[in-house]
């Protein structure tokens, strides 16, 4: 297996960043393991915890809400009882006097009624829209941070495009769950207790006859539950594909328009949208086979009531006023029964999208503080590895048994061919990933005694592709330590010789620069990496391939820069260029995860080894 954490832990190389638009005719490429149907029982628990976010706004707004939802369910179910009254008292009374004064007044009181219905509806729109956006927020916030402390294992096996759509298109699928779901919930089941007591008080033969429809809408339906759930997960799974393979795709477009492959990637994405819409189609016609089924029950129900209801009338055990009343009690029965319909609907939806959010807020990160872990103190950077073997995936070792002897202020090349295992090792000074077995000291501390953030703060890494944040040359700078000032960020940038550049640029330190810094070089990009390393101050710096990208005049300002930047610092320095490592302290030569050779460059010259070698076959390229 490959050492070098460049390769994906299966062996396999990671792709360059453009590789997948050129490259992505075969569907297997993207096909994510993470992102496979989570076929489990509706678990309660998940759902308990997935409402479990709104129990700090229950007690502030909840109550309110409920106020407003009991009003406007009275009202609604006060409105038919009245409706009878005026039939049978005032319109076509026993009597056959009609009352105008009467029929008035129940006039009033209906249209009253509905105003109050009004304003408890636009009351509890309001508030359960500030709860559910409340509980969103949370959701979204708690997911970030939780991926921020994740471990590098994690990225390892999954495309940024897939971390982005739990973030963004799972959480937003719960939008509506929070803001109308859950008290239309609680309405609809409200009302249907008080239509049912209604409807049995006003006659329970004609009551019991009608609601015998109802378990055979529930068979039906429930047949169709366990076949919408895992319909609405393959379509979040197909929705992930495609933001995963369109993040690769656009970061990936020089490449792809480089080598022509336009057409393919076209047809490739055409597949994976295609596949989504048959997905999405599949899943949506299942939802809409709620709708027949209530309607159907419904009419059966009808039938049977208006069928029962003339005979009672005809034997006088019920008047017209009352029929009229136990029918608009009906239809607003059946209404409840159909969103409720819906309502598991959308409930299975956002438990297929909270599923895939709660899987990654329970993955744990490989490397975290173990119990009584103490902060590092300031250190000097003397480091030792010993005997230390890491494994990316078991049974395969990416190092074996390699043992480093480092002083304070000492600055340690590592070379060697791609894969020999140089990027693993600085991966593991900064405990990025955990060793297997050995022991890493720094001061003579374990790494894996001390907080991951104290060690860390410490250490200051410079990678080959340094990556630009979107906002100003100076936030990007002082991204190094943030209480830094603006003095002191001028300081850092005149020290590694960027100051020229960026005085010449049309905002100065202030210009705006685009995501990835795009718009810079990559050596004024490299310039503003070491800038930021040199304001954090660290006590170790890491250079991995640092000046691999570099034009030579850009390079002799970094050499003079690193003069400023190593000083007084325990340094780590990967470069394949090997006229940038003469002047390191030791040289360490690296093969298949075992130092073959060690010394500095005059040493290792004489030895005419593997070092040697490396230096006359760098020189025949030249």
């Amino acid at each position: 297996m490959s050492n070098d954490p460049k390769q994906k832990p299966n062996g396999s190389p990671a792709p360059d960043s453009g590789q997948a638009a050129a490259g992505a005719v075969t569907q297997d490429r993207f096909v994510y393991k993470d992102d496979d149907v989570i076929d489990k029982a509706f678990d309660w628990k998940q759902f308990a915890r997935l409402f479990g976010y709104m129990k700090p706004y229950a007690r502030q707004m909840l109550p309110l809400v409920l106020v407003m939802m009991v009003l406007g369910t009275v009202t609604k179910l006060a409105v038919p009882f009245l409706t009878s009254m005026a039939i049978d008292k005032a319109i076509a009374p026993e009597d056959g006097q009609t009352s105008l004064t009467l029929l008035y007044t129940l006039t009033a009181t209906v249209i009253v009624l509905y105003l109050i219905q009004w304003i408890s509806g636009v009351y509890r729109i309001k508030y359960t829209n500030i709860i559910g956006q409340r509980v969103i927020y949370d959701l979204r916030s708690d997911l970030f941070k939780h991926i921020q402390k994740l471990s590098f294992n994690f990225f390892d096996k999954r495309p940024a495009g897939s971390v982005l759509v739990r973030i963004t298109n799972d959480i937003n699928s719960l939008q509506d769950l929070f803001t109308n779901g859950v008290v239309n919930l609680m309405i609809d089941c409200v009302q249907l207790i008080g239509i049912v007591v209604i409807l049995l008080l006003i006659n329970w033969k004609l009551g019991l006859a009608v609601m015998v429809t109802v378990p055979i809408m529930f068979f039906v339906s429930t047949k169709l539950r366990q076949k919408i759930r895992v319909a609405w997960q393959d379509v979040r799974m197909k929705n992930s594909r495609i933001n995963s393979h369109l993040n690769e795709s656009i970061q990936g477009i020089r490449v792809t328009q480089a080598y022509t492959q336009e057409q393919e990637n076209m047809k490739f994405f055409d597949r994976m949208n295609l596949d989504s819409r048959k997905s999405w189609d599949k899943a949506s016609a299942m939802n809409q086979a709620f709708g027949p089924i209530i309607e159907i029950t419904g009419g059966l129900g009808t039938l049977i009531l208006f069928w029962l209801g003339a005979y009672l009338i005809s034997e006088g055990q019920l008047t017209v006023g009352l029929l009229v009343a136990f029918s608009s009690y009906v239809s607003n029965f059946w209404d409840p029964i159909n969103r409720l319909g819906q309502m598991y609907n959308q409930l299975l939806v956002a438990m297929a999208s909270s599923e895939r959010i709660f899987e990654y807020l329970d993955e744990e990160p490989m490397i975290k503080d173990k119990p009584g872990a103490t902060p590092l103190p300031q250190i000097l950077g003397d480091i030792k590895f010993e005997k230390v073997v890491f494994e990316y995936e078991k049974g395969r070792a990416a190092l074996k048994g390699i043992d480093i002897d480092v002083k304070a202020g000492q600055s340690i090349a590592l070379v060697g061919h791609t894969g020999s295992g140089k990027s693993t090792i600085i991966n593991l000074i900064g405990r990025f990933y955990d060793i297997t077995s050995g022991r890493i000291t720094i001061d003579g501390y374990d790494i894996r005694d001390v907080t991951v953030q104290s060690l860390r703060k410490q250490i200051g890494i410079v990678l080959q592709d340094t990556f630009i944040f979107s906002g100003t040359i100076r936030d990007n700078i002082r991204f190094g330590r943030l209480d830094a000032t603006d003095e002191e960020v001028e300081q850092a940038a005149r020290a590694v010789n960027a100051h020229e550049f960026i005085e010449k640029l049309p905002g100065g330190y202030d210009t705006e620069v685009e995501e990835r810094g795009s718009a810079l070089s990559m050596g004024q990009r490299q310039l503003l990496s070491f800038a930021r390393a040199l304001l954090a101050d660290p006590r170790i710096l890491i250079l991995d391939e640092a000046t691999a990208s570099i034009d030579t005049e850009t390079e002799l300002k970094i050499q003079e820069a690193l003069k400023v930047l190593l000083q007084g610092r325990t340094s780590f320095i990967v470069a394949h260029r090997l006229s940038t490592i003469r002047h390191a302290d030791k040289i360490i030569v690296l093969d298949h995860g075992e130092i073959k050779e060690q010394g500095n460059h005059k040493e290792l010259i004489a030895k005419n080894g593997i070092y040697n070698g490396l230096i006359e076959a760098q020189f025949r390229f030249l």
